[in-house]
């Protein structure tokens, strides 16, 4: 079995987003084959088997050391070594690609390998981040030995990466970190308590904290580099107080971290640390979109095989009508959500190429994704559960780990809420609703079969709506405007979906791949999106929604 090859949306996507497919093809047929054989029972052993936390050696002394079972290890190899996730994005020369490898194809290998193991993708994010925010804000000659082993794709030299932000009075307001800086010299220390540090015993680790004389709020905080060794290769002096007992992500550490005056190197501007930071923490949250999507895929996958094989009142589940609809839904929604991650990482590598509008739009992508995205994450995967019936809540099937991880992703790097306030900031800053509404209305209008530019023009009522209630949100009252900018979020998603899965279905109705994305795209629109049309037409295609394979067109526009 290879997750890659039952994926019917995948290599269709890719082909338009990719130039050098065929550099991309090994890599996915590997990936994809690891991730269905051996990534997937090494995931299930490490998650029975938690990493914990040894304080103290033999003699007494302190160590903080974190120790995981084998499995987790060989994961992480199979992470970092063998597919050169925290690499590909910094180095050239990795798999061979001559130029750094872009994120688009990064975040498509990376979709298929969360579909067996979510957790472990928390360390591989950060790690390539970390490596990110050194290389943009940091002095690279400073930094140089930080970002040779953040980005190293041998796995015994590499070193990985962590951000600890979360403090018990802040949350997501940051701006009540309360850690102290102070400056020693050639360094400074630091000194204060985190309390949800993922990845606690990286190598690296990037914190904020509070700068002598800076104002309150964010603009006083400063962005530091935190080695766990010395530069002597001592062990820096901060303490791991315990390992979170987590309902998911349970093969990767999380802990409560005590910084006690320990060695700490600035990163840029120390009046801009939170603005720095916040160049990880989007880089995490479009992560973690990928991550929801890859879970929605693992569930659906499952449900898809459990419902062929289970036969009940005298034919297979999967050819009764009411579970059809049930799964309907849940492949909308993953295929929908695989093409949004995909052009956010495409608008992010022309935006690190200097595309300006490209930056502006990543700026809104990111947090619509982390939005929408991983709240139906917890929807698919819930739904799997009960399709898979009394064994899907049997922690020997993979349905548990599945929901338990989907819930962390509306949590980490920033709460549903808090990430909706976000897209408020980006309408009020940036215009976000217009950038939006006209990125959606551009790709209608530049599709060019007749039959899909049909369909596609019924989404034009959803685009001016969105332009309306951006106008709104800058018009009315500050309580209207945050009362109502996570209903927006969702509008601006969908839509923005939607326009996705029409610009695709004319790419593959022009290239001779059929109909089928058209019938998606409808399906979506009217079904998903508007619920206008209850008992949809695809219920009828739904072995070819769920295989691939050509849909005739007068189906696709009935």
């Amino acid at each position: 079995m290879n997750f890659a090859d039952l994926d019917p949306a995948l290599r269709p996507l890719l082909a338009r987003y990719v130039d050098q497919l065929d550099r991309v093809e090994p890599l996915l047929r590997d990936v994809g084959e690891v991730a269905a054989g051996e990534l997937d029972r090494l995931a299930a052993v490490a998650e029975v088997n938690p990493p914990r936390l040894r304080q103290y050696d033999a003699a007494g002394d302190r160590v903080d050391e974190v120790v995981y079972h084998p499995a987790y290890a060989e994961m992480s190899r199979l992470a970092f070594e063998r597919f050169g996730f925290a690499a590909m994005s910094h180095r050239p020369g990795v798999h061979g690609w001559p130029t750094k490898i872009p994120h688009v194809v990064k975040y498509a290998l990376s979709y298929v390998f969360v579909q067996s193991e979510f957790g472990l993708f928390c360390p591989v994010s950060m790690t390539d981040s970390a490596a990110r925010v050194l290389r943009r804000f940091g002095d690279e000659a400073v930094f140089e030995r930080e970002i040779d082993g953040l980005s190293s794709p041998r796995f015994d030299s590499l070193l990985t990466g962590a951000m600890f932000m979360t403090e018990k009075q802040g949350g997501s307001d940051v701006g009540q970190t309360a850690t102290e800086a102070t400056p020693s010299g050639s360094h400074w220390t630091l000194r204060g308590q985190k309390w949800f540090a993922s990845n606690v015993n990286a190598d690296v680790i990037l914190t904020l904290a509070r700068v002598p004389g800076g104002p309150a709020g964010t603009k006083g905080l400063g962005l530091f580099m935190v080695p766990r060794l010395r530069p002597d290769g001592s062990r820096n002096s901060y303490r791991i107080d315990r390992l979170k007992d987590k309902l998911g992500t349970r093969s990767m550490a999380s802990g409560e971290v005590t910084l006690e005056d320990c060695y700490a190197l600035p990163v840029g501007d120390l009046s801009r640390g939170f603005v720095q930071m916040a160049e990880m923490v989007n880089v995490s949250r479009l992560s973690n979109a990928m991550r929801a999507v890859a879970l929605m895929r693992r569930a659906l996958h499952e449900s898809i095989v459990h419902t062929r094989q289970r036969v009940a009142f005298g034919k297979p589940l999967f050819d009764q009508p009411l579970m059809r609809r049930t799964l309907l839904p849940m492949m909308l929604h993953t295929e929908a959500g695989l093409g949004f991650v995909l052009e956010a990482a495409a608008t992010l590598d022309r935006a690190d190429a200097g595309d300006a509008e490209a930056r502006r739009l990543i700026r809104v992508l990111t947090p619509l994704g982390k939005h929408h995205l991983c709240k139906l994450a917890r929807e698919v995967t819930g739904e799997a559960m009960e399709i898979r019936g009394g064994n899907g809540y049997i922690e020997d099937w993979v349905n548990p780990r599945l929901l338990r991880d989907a819930h962390l992703g509306s949590i980490w790097e920033g709460s549903s809420n808090v990430i909706a306030l976000d897209v408020l900031r980006c309408i009020r800053k940036d215009n976000a609703h217009e950038l939006l509404a006209d990125a959606a209305q551009q790709r209608l209008e530049r599709i060019a079969d007749a039959d899909v530019a049909a369909a596609a023009g019924q989404l034009l009522v959803e685009v001016e709506g969105l332009r309306t209630l951006g106008k709104s949100l800058l018009s009315e009252s500050d309580e209207y405007a945050q009362a109502m900018c996570g209903d927006f979020t969702t509008l601006a998603a969908c839509t923005t979906i939607a326009s996705l899965l029409f610009e695709q279905a004319d790419h593959e109705a022009r290239s001779g791949a059929g109909y089928r994305k058209l019938l998606v795209a409808k399906t979506y629109l009217h079904h998903a999106m508007r619920g206008t049309d209850p008992v949809p037409e695809a219920l009828r295609w739904l072995p070819e929604l769920a295989d691939g394979g050509d849909v005739p067109a007068e189906a696709a526009q009935s």
